[in-house]
């Protein structure tokens, strides 16, 4: 937490949280490529709103494809918009698991002043209050020391017997018990340091509250849609951006608001 980026929070702050984009190379596996227009939507309506976007790690496959060059090549209208928001001074980067490479060579990948963070501090002067942000991989030590054993395994290994149906068993996002037990900790460790922690990772979005101050933007690569996390009058609110029809059978994108917003300083 002590190499996280700081950035302040008020009443005027308007940040929108996105994780776990996976952005691939178009292949049958590029998880990202089915939810790019609703991605998109969703994107320009918060620049258009004068959101602040802070992407959450794993914003691009880079275990399963080795170059980013392809990935940006594929998806060249979400670079484009993500360039728009870094030139506006409104785009702060996580570098997670499936990204881990940014950490070292993110200006090469990006543009020549991109940064990337292990994390991200929104500070609140007047509630006294603290918002970390990270991806969430650290609670795993297969995933954070031991990532590139894992990217070994996911690259020769499992990308290929998952084709044939055959889930990655040590993914957080995949496995039902790593999911819960990485959940557990990331739980524990919000209560331990009395902080409101959000984080990806898992993929399963998640609300906080004042007895479990721990909340998960979810992915961007569900087959229902987008989720994601919005930071605006001190409230965080859990959203769903999704496929709609209307009465006349014309197709839509529509932003849902999934549960109750949660005051920041009742956390």
């Amino acid at each position: 937490m002590e190499q996280a980026l700081k950035l302040p929070l008020d009443s005027d702050s308007r940040y929108i949280l996105f994780s776990d984009c996976h952005r691939g190379d178009g292949r049958a596996d590029d998880n990202f490529l089915k939810n790019e227009l609703i991605y998109l939507t969703a994107l320009k309506y918060y620049f258009n709103s004068g959101f602040t976007c802070l992407e959450l790690g794993d914003g691009d496959e880079l275990w399963e494809n080795r170059s980013i060059e392809k990935i940006k090549e594929m998806h060249p209208h979400s670079f484009e918009l993500l360039e728009k928001y870094h030139r506006s001074g409104r785009l702060y980067l996580v570098y997670g698991n499936h990204d881990m490479v940014k950490k070292e060579a993110g200006e090469k990948m990006f543009w020549p002043d991109a940064r990337f963070y292990p994390g991200i501090v929104l500070e609140d002067s007047l509630l006294h209050k603290k918002i970390f942000l990270t991806h969430g991989h650290q609670a795993e030590v297969m995933n954070s020391r031991f990532w590139k054993i894992n990217r070994f395994l996911v690259r020769y290994l499992w990308k290929t017997l998952e084709l044939l149906g055959v889930p990655d068993p040590t993914s957080a996002a995949k496995n039902h018990k790593v999911k819960e037990l990485t959940e557990n900790r990331l739980t524990a460790w919000a209560v331990k340091h009395h902080m409101i922690l959000i984080t990806g990772h898992t993929h399963r979005p998640m609300t906080g509250s004042e007895a479990s101050p721990y909340f998960n933007t979810g992915s961007c690569v569900h087959p229902a849609g987008i989720t994601g996390i919005e930071i605006e009058n001190r409230c965080i609110v859990l959203v769903k951006w999704m496929l709609g029809t209307k009465s006349d059978q014309t197709v839509y994108v529509k932003r849902e608001v999934l549960g109750e917003k949660v005051r920041i300083k009742d956390c």
